[in-house]
């Protein structure tokens, strides 16, 4: 029995060994978690590798009924632990505390790249719950989301994640190592919940602001922020967003936010 990737669920089956053994070894129990989810796992090719590691408890979600179907029969381990839905519609603060007496849990997966996005919002949203995020990602999208301030490849998701998680790239993976190969190359990195437990300004706000910024990254923030109404002055405003980090941004967003800062009129 074997399952075949189905094009409109985005599935690129990972069939390289080694890279899964890495991928699962990059489990580190950050957080004292003892409980792992992993996301769409296919025919459990990363799977095989979490089940040994005995300190977790290992539940998978899967939105594909063909291989929920493969699971059962080839992972009887996994009895009452294969969850047969979407991911992006779980209450994880629920689910989190129906399966484990930790306050946290890790997810991992080779996720698929037309939703990788959604699940990173999704886990940052319980950013309090999940406390460490290893997996696959399209590499422009890994490298975006590990990438420092002043490199071309930062941007929105880079800030919003790296305000509450420390992130590291870890390994290139080629369009060969799945069935089918995608067209572009893959990335590996790892996602740690940091200490910080709310931002110093307005999160809505804060995350307008970056948005704003980065939609005219090429524009200095005084003219990136135009939108926003400004009405005062500060060295910040003199930069691109591209050169700000998550401490300057909350400053900005305080800024922004006090009472003098924006014309009513607009």
């Amino acid at each position: 029995m074997k399952v075949k990737p189905k094009k409109h669920l985005g599935q690129h089956f990972l069939r390289d060994l080694d890279a899964s053994e890495r991928i699962a070894d990059l489990l580190s129990g950050h957080g004292g978690y003892d409980t792992v989810l992993e996301i769409g796992p296919g025919m459990g090719v990363l799977t095989q590798f979490i089940l040994p590691k005995t300190q977790y408890q290992t539940y998978v979600v899967e939105i594909d009924r063909e291989s929920v179907a493969y699971l059962k029969v080839n992972f009887p381990t996994l009895e009452g632990r294969i969850i047969d839905g979407d991911f992006l519609r779980m209450n994880l603060q629920e689910w989190g505390e129906s399966v484990t007496a930790k306050p946290t849990f890790a997810i991992i997966g080779n996720y698929p790249y037309n939703i990788s996005s959604q699940i990173l919002f999704k886990a940052l949203d319980y950013r309090d719950t999940v406390s460490e995020i290893v997996g696959m990602f399209q590499k422009e999208v890994a490298m975006r989301i590990a990438s420092p301030p002043g490199k071309k490849d930062y941007g929105i998701l880079s800030v919003l994640l790296q305000a509450f998680y420390d992130i590291e790239y870890s390994f290139t993976v080629p369009p060969e190592a799945f069935e089918p190969p995608p067209k572009v190359q893959s990335g590996v990195i790892r996602l740690k919940r940091n200490a910080v437990t709310h931002l110093d300004c307005d999160e809505k706000k804060f995350k307008q602001v970056v948005k704003a910024g980065f939609n005219q990254r090429r524009k200095t923030l005084r003219n990136a922020l135009k939108p926003l109404g400004i009405q005062f002055d500060h060295p910040l405003l003199d930069k691109r967003a591209e050169q700000l980090g998550v401490a300057e941004f909350v400053l900005l967003t305080n800024l922004v936010n006090s009472p003098q800062s924006t014309d009513d009129s607009q």
